[in-house]
């Protein structure tokens, strides 16, 4: 289990939600495969993003979603 640093700066995933626009449940999935560091207290479900670590992320190229809505055959 990963040790708990609070005094390194972190956010919670709403505000990292409204700072870069990214889903929710995008970042729980993050999260979960260790793409980001965070953590979770053992009182809460809530998830905190280390700064840092978002912000490492979000300077790296990402290949972009899929366009438009899933799941639906196209128009002829």
């Amino acid at each position: 289990m990963n040790t708990i640093d609070t005094n390194r700066p972190h956010l919670t995933v709403a505000q990292a939600v409204s700072q870069t626009g990214l889903t929710r449940s995008y970042f729980s999935y993050l999260l979960r495969a260790h793409k980001l560091e965070g953590f979770r207290y053992p009182s809460t479900k809530e998830w905190f993003i280390y700064t840092d670590s978002l912000e490492q992320f979000l300077s790296q190229n990402r290949k972009p979603g899929p366009k438009g809505p899933r799941g639906q055959p196209p128009s002829a």
